[in-house]
């Protein structure tokens, strides 16, 4: 079975007496080891669609299964130890707590997994080490550059050892250098420790890197390759 699969998903927003359709039947898998790329432009519905993916949002209509459980039949309560043992999130703006040093952000996300002190820093310092950052572990957020900051970002959402990754436009903030060096970490992630990789952008570069890639626009979704 696939790690990630959507059927039908469709979310609604009531304004006043009329109804929005953020999302309307949007059905997609990814597999394990597998990088999917849903392209849209900003209003499309990508952020909707990774929140429901996310667990941060239920759909109106539709089902989503992670690693096997279906979690849009799951309660409110049972919600937040999915995100926390079978998801990992990579924001566009890093969400890193600034007064916390790298080393220490990545920790973090192993320490509310349940993983002791020591070992929640062990984790980190692995994960940043094989990232490059080994010598900036140490570093607030404010003191390292932006592609940094995003790999930091990445070993955060790795330290939970999540089956999923879900990227809300994770090259938008960083120069096109930065910007392709970090999606190529990404797809070697994905591929290396077998984790199913969504990412929702705007950025039409991130077609070279995707095994699978998808098109929404005004909530439809449409299988591109």
């Amino acid at each position: 079975m696939a790690t990630l699969v959507t059927h039908n998903l469709s979310k609604e927003y009531r304004m006043g007496s009329a109804r929005v359709h953020a999302l309307t039947d949007v059905s997609l898998t990814a597999d394990s080891g597998e990088v999917c790329v849903v392209l849209g432009p900003s209003g499309s519905g990508k952020t909707t669609l990774l929140s429901i993916v996310g667990c941060v949002l239920r759909p109106t209509h539709g089902d989503v299964t992670i690693d096997g459980i279906v979690v849009s039949a799951l309660t409110e309560r049972a919600l937040p130890r999915v995100r926390r043992q079978k998801i990992g999130f990579i924001f566009q703006s890093f969400n890193l707590l600034r007064n916390l040093t790298a080393v220490e952000n990545v920790a973090l996300t192993a320490r509310l997994r349940g993983l002791p002190g020591g070992e929640s820093r062990r984790r980190a310092e692995a994960l940043l080490a094989s990232l490059g950052l080994a010598d900036r572990r140490d570093f607030l957020p404010n003191n390292l550059s932006g592609g940094e900051r995003q790999r930091v970002a990445i070993a955060r959402a790795l330290a939970n050892d999540p089956a999923l990754i879900v990227a809300d436009e994770p090259t938008a903030n960083l120069d096109s250098r930065t910007g392709h060096v970090v999606a190529e970490v990404l797809r070697e992630l994905a591929k290396t420790r077998g984790k199913a990789l969504i990412i929702a952008s705007h950025d039409e570069r991130l077609l070279d890197l995707a095994d699978s890639t998808y098109r929404l626009e005004d909530g439809r979704l449409e299988r591109a390759s």
